[in-house]
């Protein structure tokens, strides 16, 4: 019998899935996750995700580098932000981070009851493909979206994600399949497809566009982390 996927397009849907025997892909294309993968790909030890601003700050007093984003923008007296760029450095290298942002922490908080939680990006979509094909389990992917809200960047991660099981998962529902041709409908030029979407715009009155492209960069890295007794490890 095949295995089954499907795709939550919103936290704020996650009670309509069991997840206890599934593996859940947590993503925030724009830009928890992609953040989280490059931190890893250059060498982060830990990364430990909070819904709470203020509890995530704390954790500085325990060694912790605190990396804290609200609406898009840094958030005031943490070290670092959500721009992919600020996890390349040696500063990172074997550290611990805490990690709080707007919606992509707290898309990991509410699917951490799953039989095995990765967090996925563009940036390691082959490798979190192979960890799906190489598990036994159904897979669900738990799309951030923004403040409860559906959003593009996060459902093509998932449609791609859906592209690249089609012969070995079968569809759960209509949400994968909708996914799924968005993806086929963006994937030659996603940067133009996502030029009006929200949270483009939103990042783009910021002047965050090279965070944009990066994001969207398929295949940069070949980490997959995982999320064990509350911490992030890759």
């Amino acid at each position: 019998m095949m295995k089954s996927i499907d795709v939550c397009l919103s936290p704020d849907l996650m009670h309509l899935y069991d997840v206890r025997e599934s593996t859940v892909v947590v993503v925030d294309v724009l830009r928890a996750t992609s953040c989280m993968v490059t931190a890893f790909a250059h060498g982060t030890q830990s990364i430990t995700p909070y819904s709470d601003l203020e509890e995530c700050k704390a954790a500085r007093s325990k060694g912790f580098i605190t990396s804290g984003e609200r609406d898009g923008k840094k958030a005031d007296g943490f070290d670092k932000g959500n721009s992919p760029f600020e996890y390349m450095g040696e500063d990172i290298r074997d550290k611990k981070i805490a990690f709080t942002t707007t919606n992509g922490t707290e898309a990991i908080h509410r699917a951490r009851a799953a039989k095995k939680l990765v967090v996925g990006s563009f940036l390691n979509l082959s490798a979190v493909v192979s960890e799906l094909l190489s598990g036994e389990s159904g897979v669900l992917v738990v799309c951030a979206g923004w403040k409860g809200r559906f959003n593009l960047e996060d459902t093509l991660f998932a449609g791609a994600v859906v592209e690249r099981l089609k012969d070995h998962f079968e569809p759960e529902c209509d949400a994968p399949l909708a996914a799924q041709r968005l993806y086929n409908l963006a994937r030659h030029d996603m940067l133009q497809f996502l030029s009006n979407s929200a949270h483009v715009r939103r990042l783009a009155r910021l002047n965050i566009h090279k965070d944009i492209a990066f994001c969207l960069t398929e295949d940069r890295y070949s980490v997959v982390p995982s999320l064990a007794s509350g911490v992030l490890t890759a």
